[in-house]
């Protein structure tokens, strides 16, 4: 039987039959890039009161790639809210003198703000534009010079700035940026390579962007004629600054670059005000200096208050960018909502708490390391992710939500379902996030039946033997187009 349907799935990919669609998702377990792999996969109509369309292995826990964040975001809304915003302060620890002589320390007290200094969300500045606006605070206050040091404060957050069960290979990348109480730009830098054409050749590090002090890099790069993209992998973990770097780049006339993770963004960030300060007549005696514990700051002068955009805006760029390090600092900011220390460990246990109070998960239905999905030890089953999605339709927030998520031709989050659903005007009704690390490929979002009632996917593939078969997309995206056929029954 199941061979039939495989046949009859082929000359017609999934289009609705009689049979019930439970037949003819199990069918495609057949499909050659699953020899050897898990697929797993639940849907429902989203307003939670029609049966289940289709679950396959619904229960069983599997590595979720990025499908996670869907998680964090979900109960970052909830808890904070969409219009909140993350505070970074400016304090001197006194007024200056007549003379304009602060006597003691610039402090810059972090909030957490994981676009300090980021251009990618609607609404947060440069990171020049915030030093400047820096600079003009300790100018306004009168301070023209201090005697003391500029210190960054990342009390707020404690504990390792990566998580646990992060592959080796992708510390030291952008993507794997720490999370710190102070980011600064995205907590990444630039490598410019210098241009090679001679296949094997191996390629020098020309520069970096912005300037890292103390950072140091060889490279191990080759160029490679055959690939266009970007295979270099920067090793190096937090707080190490002699980086080495390996793999390939393209073959180039005028150079490449790549992204790096920055070792310390804190200290980065109060080097670069120090520079600033120093460079618009302001000299400072002492050093940039990262300081864990909180000084007391009731007696200081508060001299500049830095928002950022509203957490609607930071998610939208966490879910349709997939970006890890936003991710992972909301998972600390659950915890700082509970009254805990913004550590990894507390973040898991206030993002469990979210899960077991809403009733969308057991104890038993998820295992995290992270709030991202960079893990491959993360572990949930399909129908958490399910609970969750339908949970936020009824959520007050859920049309921020729902606007978080890709839809198939947006770039980078979902290029995965680039090129189905004809007409074009039929791209805008699927809302989509998706997940792929080795050997998973994950997706899971909302669609609207014939009939424009949300149903809500999600399909897991896991222990692949390649991400590179694009087969497998091809066939989420006709489960996609099968549901959107469905037609709800009375």
């Amino acid at each position: 039987m199941r061979k039939i349907l495989l046949f009859l799935s082929v000359l017609f990919p999934l289009s609705l039959t009689a049979q019930p669609l439970q037949e003819l998702v199990e069918a495609q377990m057949d499909h050659p890039a699953l020899q050897g792999a898990w697929w797993g996969g639940v849907a429902a109509y989203a307003d939670g009161n029609a049966e289940e369309l289709f679950a396959l292995r619904a229960n069983t826990r599997m590595t979720p790639a990025s499908t996670l964040k869907l998680l964090t975001t979900a109960a970052a809304l909830e808890k904070l809210g969409p219009d909140y915003r993350f505070e970074t302060r400016l304090y001197s620890q006194t007024l200056p003198n007549e003379n304009g002589a602060l006597n003691g320390n610039l402090y810059v007290r972090g909030g957490g703000d994981m676009t300090l200094g980021s251009k990618r969300v609607k609404g947060s500045k440069t990171y020049p534009q915030v030093v400047k606006e820096w600079v003009q605070a300790v100018q306004k206050a009168g301070i023209k010079k201090i005697n003391g040091n500029v210190v960054a404060d990342v009390s707020l957050f404690e504990g390792p700035t990566l998580a646990d069960k992060v592959n080796w290979e992708n510390i030291g990348n952008y993507y794997a940026a720490p999370a710190s109480a102070l980011c600064f730009h995205d907590n990444l830098f630039s490598v410019h390579f210098k241009g090679e054409l001679g296949h094997g050749n191996r390629v020098d590090v020309k520069g970096m962007s912005p300037q890292i002090p103390g950072v140091e890099m060889e490279s191990f790069v080759t160029a490679d004629s055959k690939n266009k993209k970007d295979n270099a992998y920067v090793y190096g973990g937090p707080d190490q600054y002699k980086l080495k770097i390996f793999g390939t780049i393209p073959t180039t006339l005028t150079g490449f670059t790549i992204e790096a993770a920055i070792p310390n963004p804190a200290l980065f960030a109060v080097q670069e005000l120090t520079r600033q300060l120093t460079e618009a007549g302001i000299s400072v005696s002492g050093d940039a200096q990262v300081l864990l514990d909180a000084p007391n700051y009731d007696d200081m002068v508060l001299l500049n208050t830095h928002l950022s955009p509203t957490l609607a805006d930071i998610i939208f760029i966490v879910n349709k960018r997939s970006f890890n390090l936003y991710a992972d600092m909301l998972l600390r900011h659950l915890a700082v909502a509970d009254g805990q220390k913004g550590s990894i460990k507390n973040g898991l246990n206030a993002l469990a708490k979210f899960l077991r109070e809403h009733n969308l998960a057991q104890e038993n239905d998820f295992v995290l390391y992270d709030g991202s999905g960079l893990s491959r030890d993360n572990m949930l089953t399909p129908r958490v992710l399910l609970n969750t999605l339908i949970f936020m339709q009824q959520s007050p927030y859920f049309g921020h939500y729902y606007r978080s998520l890709a839809t198939p031709n947006d770039r980078g989050d979902l290029l995965v379902l680039r090129r189905f659903l004809k007409p074009k005007q039929s791209i805008e009704k699927v809302r989509i996030k998706g997940g792929t690390i080795d050997g998973v490929k994950a997706l899971a979002g909302y669609v609207p039946d014939a009939q424009g009632r949300l149903i809500a996917f999600v399909f897991m593939a896991n222990n692949l033997a390649t991400n590179k078969d694009e087969s497998l997309w091809r066939m989420h995206e006709d489960l996609i187009k099968t549901l959107m056929e469905q037609k709800a029954q009375e």
